[in-house]
């Protein structure tokens, strides 16, 4: 009988499972998972947002799967009964500089194939959003909200019914044996040894150490980036009624803050993008040395940051200062002040960089012998999960 292995049970390495497992039904799929409950990391610490597909380069995979996974992604919500809300999204130029670029976005979701894209000014952006001032919108009314760790506990649940479900074990190498089969070291509740015919290694923030263990290239590297969001107070929540969003500036490697309502009933207003000191702390500025050293030492990250340090003193601002974050979002929402802002949650982004110092913008996907490594599948990655695991299970020629 064939064995498969799926490294992370976060909603994209879950999706790889469930779709090994109807691909393979005669096969035995095991899930492995570091962490004690599944999606512990990028997949429960996002805003929920159902990326139409808008803001990719026409011809990526970031395009291609992100708009064939959104389809999915809803076919999958209606059949498990899990809420979605259609409350769409304006991208707004603020003035008439930002127009060009935001032609340009328009015209690339066009070629994307993103439904119901139009353009907007006026009275026709007052309605969809009336306290929002700009010259002109891009409206996508199909861009939606759901709670992806909703998405994420249905998918443990459908693999664990049909396959299985390793939790507490963390996954040190995945080495071929070079008799066609593949050996995976493991620590914790099932250390030990598992050997399978073919790994598929899902590992978000730990990505880059487990491909290296693995015989893979040490690029890119994970570097980690803190996101901290602010929610609006209940009395200002009347001020957003979807997605607002900024046009994205070419001169600076993350798309800026903006405002997200979510399933829950709130709006979220953020990310920041701020370089973490640890892959895995939410809580706080916590300091683990073998993450900083690592992002210190890449070759990649001193030229990173001798390009974008004007973007890493806004950041900053925005990282310690709740006005700060007030001050971006009044571009666009000029009834918003400080007072209207109260912490909520945050996220740390698993980016990859390059040794040249640039991010790695699209989907990246690697082999060692017997086994495919997930690089870099940051956002959309969480509105594509069943299409990458499809393009994934295709790729490896398991379905």
């Amino acid at each position: 009988m064939t064995r498969l292995a799926v490294v992370g049970a976060g909603i994209v390495g879950l999706a790889v499972g469930r779709q090994l497992l109807r691909a393979n039904p005669s096969s035995t799929v095991v899930v492995i998972e570091r962490e004690e409950a599944v999606g512990s990391h990028q997949s429960s610490h996002n805003s929920g947002v159902i990326h139409s597909g808008l803001y990719y380069p026409p011809g990526s995979l970031k395009a291609e799967l992100c708009v064939s996974g959104a389809q999915m992604l809803r076919g999958y919500c209606a059949e498990h009964s899990i809420s979605i809300e259609e409350c769409g999204k304006v991208v707004v130029a603020v003035d008439h500089s930002e127009l060009p670029r935001l032609q340009a976005l328009f015209e690339g979701g066009l070629q994307n194939g993103v439904p119901g894209l139009r353009m907007v000014e006026g009275a026709a952006l007052r309605e969809l959003e009336p306290n929002v001032t700009g010259v002109r919108a891009i409206h996508s009314p199909t861009t939606s909200v759901v709670d992806f760790k909703a998405v994420t506990g249905s998918l443990a649940i459908e693999v664990a019914s049909q396959g299985q479900l390793w939790l507490g074990t963390e996954v040190i190498s995945v080495l071929s044996q070079g008799d066609g089969r593949v050996r995976l070291k493991l620590a914790g509740r099932h250390a030990g040894q598992f050997d399978c015919d073919f790994a598929i290694v899902c590992a978000g923030l730990q990505s880059d150490r487990l491909a290296v263990r693995s015989g893979a290239d040490a690029e890119p590297r994970i570097v980690p980036f803190r996101g901290s969001y602010y929610r609006l107070r209940p009395q200002a929540r009347y001020l957003v009624r979807g997605l607002v969003y900024p046009v994205p500036d070419p001169r600076y490697p993350f798309l800026g803050i903006h405002l997200t309502k979510t399933v829950q009933g709130e709006v979220l207003v953020g990310p920041n993008a701020f370089l973490s000191f640890s892959r895995d702390d939410y809580a706080g500025w916590a300091f683990r040395w073998q993450d900083v050293r690592e992002t210190l030492s890449w070759p990649g990250f001193a030229r990173f940051a001798k390009s974008n340090w004007r973007a890493g003193a806004r950041e900053l601002r925005h990282a310690i200062s709740r006005r700060g974050f007030a001050s971006a979002v009044s571009r666009y929402v000029p009834q918003l002040t400080a007072a209207d802002l109260e912490p909520a949650v945050a996220g740390i982004r698993a980016q990859a960089m390059k040794r040249d110092g640039s991010l790695v913008d699209d989907f990246w996907l690697e082999e060692t012998d017997g086994a495919l490594h997930v690089r870099n599948a940051p956002s959309p990655a969480a509105t594509a999960s069943f299409a990458i695991a499809d393009h994934i299970c295709r790729r490896a020629g398991l379905t």
